[in-house]
């Protein structure tokens, strides 16, 4: 007869290799997105495509990544997520290897297609079903999932120079990185998906609170938005501005991601001892200082680079947090989950192309100011869905 202790331990066993296979997976995330952009060039050579034709990769990536939000969602509260998601990794490893075999623009735009629907999968499985798997208790693995994510982002860009600097070619580094894609599928294959609480499980048939939810769905899309264009525009802003060197204006980026992995790493700990909206707060007021530095001194090439670190340490713990927050107050299905996603998904597009549409006409400045309204409005929406929730 099993002991209660027993299946105590059985229990926690199995959680832990739940979030072990999560964890490899969110490492796979940050190593297939993180490979475009280094091997860029090399791709349009490949295809024989200009550098202007070629980046429409990154929106075809992002519209895969959207509707992989939207359709894991429907599908994770139907049936068991592990099945489904170590196809999903295959599915990435496969288009990994494809990719620099391409030499045709639309079918490497397929193969990046595919790429980011697999993404979109992982992503809303991993942020779903650690608060399906921890309740309240998610907090610190929230933030180490985010984190080895940044773990994958910062490796692949390192493999991607190792393999271009032995063979002369991006083919070895996409080979290699699809192998180190596979053991998260094996991870899934091998433990039992997670159940849904009760509660939301019961939840799964009720009507979408869709204020609270729209509320909460704004602020992914104006904080990642706002995450997504920094780490996009700081080089070529640092460089418009002579702020730095076509060469350290590539270190001001990995100093940005680089402060984001560590912040995430930092704030593992205290993701159970700080409730959200204080580790949000604290989050808006250290990105508004951050703006407000290279707005105050924008001749300061110094400051260029404590607000970057700075940056990229206050939006390290908003993804994860936000999940956390939504999570206390609504009853987390995967398809709001997937909603919220989406809302991140559409922020990565829409204010990195506003900023686009303005870095000329307007001048560089125009970049931080963007970027300080949508923190702002971040911050404020975050308010709203607090009051909108405890009324309800």
């Amino acid at each position: 007869m099993t002991t209660p202790t027993t299946s105590e331990a059985s229990a926690q066993h199995r959680q832990r290799g739940q979030t072990s296979a999560f964890y490899v997976s969110f490492i796979a995330l940050g190593l297939a997105f993180s490979s475009l952009g280094p091997t860029l060039p090399s791709l349009a050579e490949h295809t024989g495509s200009t550098l202007s034709q070629i980046s429409i990769l990154f929106t075809v990536q992002a519209l895969g990544l959207l509707l992989g939000n939207f359709l894991s969602g429907k599908l994770f509260d139907r049936r068991p997520a592990f099945p489904f998601l170590a196809a999903v990794v295959l599915v990435t490893a496969a288009m990994l290897a494809l990719a620099p075999l391409m030499t045709s623009l639309p079918l490497l735009a397929a193969v990046l297609f595919f790429m980011g629907l697999a993404a979109g999968s992982i992503d809303v499985g991993g942020n779903t079903m650690l608060v399906w798997i921890h309740g309240d208790q998610a907090g610190p693995r929230m933030n180490a999932l985010h984190f080895f994510f940044g773990v994958g982002a910062l490796l692949a860009p390192i493999f991607v120079a190792q393999a271009i600097g032995l063979t002369g070619g991006v083919t070895a580094a996409y080979w290699a990185l699809a192998l180190l894609v596979l053991p998260a599928a094996v991870l899934f294959l091998r433990m039992p998906s997670p159940i849904a609480p009760a509660r939301i499980a019961q939840a799964r048939s009720e009507p979408i609170p869709w204020l609270p939810v729209g509320l909460m769905i704004l602020s992914f899309l104006l904080f990642v938005g706002a995450e997504t264009s920094f780490g996009g525009w700081i080089y070529t802003y640092a460089v418009a501005l002579d702020l730095a060197t076509i060469t350290t204006a590539g270190y001001l980026t990995s100093v940005f991601w680089g402060a984001l992995t560590l912040g995430r790493l930092i704030t593992i700990p205290l993701a159970n001892r700080v409730r959200p909206r204080y580790l949000l707060l604290a989050d808006v007021v250290g990105g508004v200082a951050s703006l407000l530095l290279l707005l105050l001194l924008p001749g300061a090439s110094w400051a260029v680079w404590v607000a970057a670190f700075g940056f990229g340490l206050s939006m390290a713990n908003v993804y994860p947090t936000l999940v956390l927050l939504g999570g206390r107050h609504l009853h987390l299905t995967a398809s709001i989950t997937s909603l919220f996603m989406i809302g991140g998904s559409l922020g990565g597009m829409i204010i990195p192309w506003l900023i686009g549409q303005r870095f000329e006409t307007v001048g560089p400045q125009a970049t931080m100011v963007i970027l300080l309204i949508a923190v702002l409005l971040a911050g404020t929406t975050v308010a709203a869905f607090l009051a909108v929730t405890r009324r309800r």
